[in-house]
C-alpha cells in the first residue's frame, strides 16, 4: 500500500524532489541541471510550491467522468467472453453495435457506437468486422472452376488478342 506522501508517478516525484532541493538551498539552475529539466519548468514548480507542496501533486486529467465505473469496465471482458450467442445474437462475431447493446442491457449505460472501439481497446480487445461472404458460396466449386474452366477461357482470350494485334 502506498503512503499518502509518496509520489503517484515519476513526474510528481521529480517535482517534489525539486522542492526538497530548493528547501536545501539549491539554485533553480542547479535543480534543473540535476533533474534534467529546463529552468522554466523548475520556476513554474517553485511558483506552485509557494501554495504548499500539495500543489506539486499529480492532478487528475480533465474530462468527463467515465460512464462505466472501474468495476463495470473490469466485468466487460468476462461478459464478452460468453460470446454474442449468449445475448441472443446470431453468429460468433462481436461488432460495435452488439457490444453497445450488451453494455446498455447489462449496465444501463448508453454509448455512441463509434466510442465502443475505444472501450474495447482499453480492455485489451479489438474490433471484429464480419466477413461479407455469401452463405451459398461453394469454395469447392470455385476451385474446380478455376482449375478446369478458367485455363480454357484464358487460352481463348490470349488467342483472340493475338489475332486482333496482327
Amino acid at each position: 500500500m502506498r503512503r499518502r506522501d509518496e509520489p503517484t508517478d515519476w513526474r510528481e516525484g521529480r517535482r517534489l524532489r525539486a522542492w526538497e532541493l530548493k528547501q536545501q538551498g539549491w539554485s533553480q539552475k542547479a535543480i534543473a541541471d540535476a533533474l534534467g529539466v529546463t529552468e522554466g519548468a523548475v520556476s513554474q514548480w517553485m511558483k506552485r510550491a509557494q501554495q504548499g507542496s500539495e500543489a506539486l501533486k499529480r492532478r487528475p486529467p480533465p474530462g468527463a467522468t467515465p460512464r462505466l465505473t472501474e468495476e463495470q469496465r473490469a466485468q466487460l471482458p468476462d461478459l464478452l467472453a460468453k460470446g454474442p450467442q449468449h445475448y441472443g445474437f446470431v453468429g460468433a462475431i462481436w461488432t460495435q453495435s452488439r457490444v453497445r447493446a450488451v453494455i446498455e442491457r447489462v449496465f444501463g449505460v448508453r454509448y455512441h457506437r463509434d466510442h465502443i472501439n475505444r472501450l474495447l481497446k482499453a480492455i485489451g480487445w479489438s474490433l471484429q468486422k464480419p466477413i461479407e461472404r455469401a452463405i451459398e458460396r461453394d469454395d469447392e466449386a470455385i476451385e474446380q472452376w478455376k482449375a478446369e474452366q478458367w485455363p480454357a477461357i484464358k487460352k481463348k482470350l490470349k488467342a483472340r488478342d493475338e489475332q486482333s494485334s496482327t
